[in-house]
């Protein structure tokens, strides 16, 4: 199976490289080959790999940044995502179209469901929702998968970012109000990998349209930083404490979701897929972060 995925660092294609030996040539596509607010690239960029899948997982994420790009950010997610679901149907291929939790407000005092009503708080959210509707609006063979709170051993990410700080110092503030899943992009990657292979053989629409796609357990950041420092202390890591502070004490120009946490159960129904715990997969990642180079 040849899968044409947009990106080439991010933390997600960088997962599928590694998952898919063996099981899928994996080929990642960016600048200066793909840029995905030039809609000609894409078309070439993608026809040129004759793949039989297309996963879209770059996007513009800098969330505050956003607010003052929001033309460029909405011609990346935007856009940008109608282009690389054109490519795929001009391709006859398949897209796994990755998505957010920050298309919703972040209000709701349960999980978020498929169906549930959207209401994105800020313009990275609005710029994710928009290239849903074109992923839709393309006619492309689609499924959207919205995810959230990722981490793995590659890139910038919240994980990383905890052993980087408990380095030097023995206590860490960290947010203890928002709630949310957190997913390993090893995981999002072997899911992507079971995903595609299904669609390539199964025309069914019950397997089109939008899905959630998180890890298994809820948590607050807080949690995870705790998780994170445990786990680098069975790696030899001096221990750091974690301070449990409100979002009031963290300000942030654009307001983070109260509640990210999604609803998986129309992924595991459909496909039978459901992801690990994240308290089962994060020791693992830690472990990696933490090995010398």
């Amino acid at each position: 199976m040849r899968i044409a995925v947009t990106g080439l660092h991010g933390q997600v294609v960088t997962s599928l490289i590694e998952r898919g030996r063996g099981v899928a040539d994996i080929v990642p596509l960016g600048r200066p080959d793909l840029d995905l607010a030039d809609r000609g690239s894409v078309l070439r960029a993608i026809a040129a790999t004759n793949c039989e899948v297309v996963v879209n997982a770059a996007a513009y994420t800098a969330v505050d940044k956003a607010e003052d790009e929001i033309d460029l950010a909405m011609a990346i997610n935007g856009a940008g995502a109608g282009h690389v679901a054109e490519a795929a149907r001009i391709a006859e291929a398949p897209v796994l179209h990755l998505s957010t939790d920050y298309v919703f407000d972040g209000q709701l005092d349960r999980p978020y469901r498929e169906d549930d009503p959207t209401g994105p708080a800020g313009a990275y959210g609005r710029t994710k929702l928009e290239g849903e509707r074109c992923v839709q609006a393309s006619g492309a063979d689609s499924i959207i998968l919205r995810t959230a709170w990722v981490y793995s051993p590659f890139g910038t990410n919240f994980v990383r970012t905890m052993l980087r700080l408990g380095e030097t110092r023995p206590e860490v503030a960290v947010v203890a109000d928002q709630q949310g899943n957190p997913t390993n992009a090893l995981d999002i990657a072997d899911a992507l990998l079971a995903i595609a292979a299904r669609l390539k053989q199964d025309r069914a629409p019950a397997l089109r349209g939008v899905f959630h796609m998180t890890g298994r357990g809820e948590a607050v950041w807080a949690d995870v930083a705790q998780a994170t420092f445990e786990a680098a202390e069975h790696c030899g890591r001096k221990p750091v404490g974690v301070k449990r502070i409100g979002t009031a004490d963290y300000p942030t120009r654009t307001a983070r979701p109260a509640n990210s946490r999604l609803d998986n159960t129309k992924l595991r129904k459909a496909y039978g897929i459901e992801l690990p715990h994240w308290r089962m997969s994060l020791p693992d990642v830690v472990e990696r972060l933490l090995k010398p180079n």
